[in-house]
């Protein structure tokens, strides 16, 4: 089966630190790039960080998130240290066109969420 799934939310007090994971599977990981997004009640979801020819990341994030993808585990994940009342919201993982995506294929997919709540 095609999907993505995310772990590792959860709550944790200001300043603290989670990882989140995202695992691919039913297809061939080493073909796309990927990002994670994030999306609070009453906001469009936005993009945190990107990883493929390059690693982009959101400027209110820079310097205390780190994206990382393992292709022998087809996993992504997202450190997040020094965390802030601004981050709450529910993460996304997105599978996104790399390299070795074949022309005419819809590339974009996402994983149905972890949910990241600060509070102390």
């Amino acid at each position: 089966q095609v999907q993505l799934v995310e772990s590792g939310g959860g709550l944790v007090h200001p300043g603290g630190s989670l990882n989140l994971t995202c695992k691919a599977s039913g297809f061939v990981f080493n073909y796309y790039f990927m990002s994670w997004y994030r999306q609070s009640p009453g906001k469009e979801r936005e993009l945190v960080a990107s990883i493929g020819s390059r690693i982009d990341y959101a400027d209110s994030v820079k310097g205390r998130f780190t994206i990382t993808r393992d292709t022998a585990w087809k996993t992504g994940t997202l450190q997040m240290n020094d965390l802030r009342p601004e981050d709450p919201a529910v993460y996304y993982c997105k599978r996104d066109r790399g390299l070795g995506t074949l022309p005419g294929v819809d590339a974009d997919l996402w994983g149905k969420g972890s949910l990241v709540i600060v509070s102390s």
